[in-house]
């Protein structure tokens, strides 16, 4: 069915499209492009009534599975301005074989992975006036699908609706790439190994909120959440993976069902070893980052993912102490890589890996 699937361009009229934010007020999430992308599944027809749209309301009913028993996926990339002005993506393919992966998981349909890369450059290209050229800026990708059969009864749904919308953005934390502040939960657990922590299914952000709520009256930007079973192991921070460098290694926790595998931290590992530093993906206890934080051999802590790339952390806050990481600086590995991963992905150095595509 795939290869039949016929995708067709509804073409808005000029003075319907909007006007576009200023680069200092993109903020993130806020505003969105005139056009998206649409398409359903059903058992009888397969993926069809694909199309490029305005970005406008489509019609869910109150019954809809999506409401009651959760089937919801999502993604998360970006389009860079770079050099010339071109625009590229950044590991597309990627995110849509992870799609496939968390489809699968929740009983939904997979997408069409080339198809879908190629709509996306089109969608893109249709938008490339959206992607903002100012520095830090992006226009930020978000593939989704949901269960829209209109039915109770916990079983897997007959209907889906995938979209994509996309929004020019600033960046994720109001910090910029200034070092943030991280609270460690030992009360709340995000995931548990066996259940769906390694999907990106809109359940476990709804699971991390309350606790995310928390930690903002405190004065802190995310949680870095550790192991359900004995709040012991550190897991990942509530928007991405997180990376200790300690004693000149990178150390991050390894995928094991809980973790969500982030394109980006596999984009840091691959770089950090073809820089020829040592990376360790293994269990590390939040006792033992206390320590190395303590004796001096915890160098710096980062976080990674789509939204804030690398995301440098200047303090831990863990049962009450604040723990102070690197003089609250940004370490020399995070900064190295945000710039070199910044180059790679708005085409202004050699990509060694092939990880982008150019939109056009």
């Amino acid at each position: 069915m795939w290869d039949d699937l016929e995708i067709t361009l509804q073409k808005m009229p000029a003075e319907k499209r909007k006007q576009k934010p200023a680069a200092d007020q993109l903020g993130f999430g806020v505003h969105f492009t005139d056009y998206m992308f649409f398409m359903k599944w059903s058992k009888e027809q397969g993926w069809h009534e694909a199309r490029i749209t305005a970005h406008e309301d489509f019609p869910i009913g109150p019954a809809a599975m999506v409401f009651h028993y959760g089937q919801a996926i999502f993604e998360g990339l970006k389009a860079y301005r770079g050099k010339d002005g071109q625009v590229f993506l950044f590991r597309p393919r990627d995110n849509f074989e992870r799609l496939n992966a968390g489809a699968v998981r929740m009983c939904m349909p997979r997408v069409p992975v080339e198809k879908m890369v190629n709509v996306l450059k089109s969608l893109v290209y249709l938008e490339r006036d959206w992607v903002p050229d100012a520095e830090g800026a992006s226009l930020y990708i978000r593939p989704t699908m949901i269960a829209a059969e209109p039915a109770l009864g916990v079983r897997p749904a007959g209907l889906y609706y995938f979209f994509i919308i996309m929004s020019p953005v600033g960046a994720y934390y109001p910090e910029g790439f200034n070092p943030t502040k991280i609270y460690v939960s030992d009360q709340y657990s995000r995931a548990v190994k066996g259940g769906v922590g390694d999907v990106k299914t809109a359940g476990n952000y709804a699971a991390s909120l309350h606790m995310s709520q928390l930690a903002k009256k405190e004065g802190y930007t995310q949680v870095l959440w550790l192991d359900a079973c004995e709040h012991r192991y550190v897991e990942e921070v509530g928007t991405s993976n997180i990376f200790f460098r300690i004693s000149d290694r990178l150390v991050t926790p390894p995928l094991g069902g809980s973790i969500l595998g982030g394109i980006t931290r596999h984009a840091v590992i691959t770089m950090a070893r073809h820089w020829g530093v040592e990376v360790e993906e293994r269990p590390i206890a939040i006792d033992e980052v206390i320590a190395a934080n303590g004796d001096g051999t915890l160098q710096e802590v980062f976080g990674t993912g789509t939204a804030a790339v690398i995301s440098p952390v200047g303090e831990l806050f863990y049962k009450g102490v604040s723990h102070v990481v690197n003089g609250g600086r940004t370490g020399e590995v995070a900064a190295r890589l945000y710039e070199e991963l910044q180059a790679i992905q708005r085409g202004y150095c050699d990509d060694p890996f092939k990880w982008t595509v150019r939109v056009g």
